[in-house]
């Protein structure tokens, strides 16, 4: 496959498997992308939106994880370095189309949209759910990583059970601290009175 002929930039290697021609091109970034659950939900959702148009540009398949991929230092595989430098996500960004790849829903399940989507799936539901007894910290933390667990399976690529469960540990621990009844009678008071 030629990405030049899609406009996308050049994959820093591929790696081929020259029995039935089926590769993984490999882009480095010179910055990594944090995904743990402190991490910027910003860079997260803008990583994932460059990952989703490029996968799109180049037609990749929309089943892979992106959890493993050919090693480029196996003997059986055709390797080709391309480019040497590593990109920014803004360089990549350049080629795409990313308002395109936000349209389309499913690309969401996949790659670290996933991270993003049950993170904001579960957030949105700890906000009400919270309110419903007012549980203990250990009891809200079982609910709602059952909860991103619930969300997860629903995924046609889901995450670890573990990134499941530092994605509820994050947002347990938020709203246990900040939604209290006295937090939530301050917001009513401020905002329907």
């Amino acid at each position: 496959m030629d990405w030049s002929d899609r406009n996308a930039p050049a994959p820093n290697i591929t790696v081929k498997n020259p029995v039935n021609g089926h590769a993984h091109l490999l882009y480095a970034l010179n910055i990594a992308v944090r995904t743990a659950p402190d991490a910027s939900v910003k860079a997260l959702k803008y990583a994932a939106a460059v990952e989703r148009s490029l996968c799109e540009k180049l037609c990749a398949d929309v089943n892979y994880s992106g959890l493993i991929c050919k090693n480029p230092f196996h003997l059986e595989w055709l390797v080709m370095e391309w480019r040497e430098e590593a990109y920014t996500l803004d360089e990549l960004a350049d080629y795409l189309d990313l308002s395109a790849s936000e349209r389309r829903s499913i690309d969401k399940h996949y790659g670290m949209g996933r991270n993003c989507h049950l993170f904001e799936m579960t957030r949105k539901w700890a906000y009400r759910a919270i309110r419903q007894g007012w549980p203990a910290f250990s009891q809200w933390l079982e609910a709602v990583i059952q909860r991103v667990e619930m969300y997860n399976a629903s995924l046609p690529v889901p995450l670890s059970l573990a990134e499941c469960r530092a994605i509820g540990k994050s947002i347990a621990k938020y709203t246990h601290r900040n939604f209290t009844p006295e937090t939530f009678a301050q917001y009513v008071a401020d905002t329907h009175t």
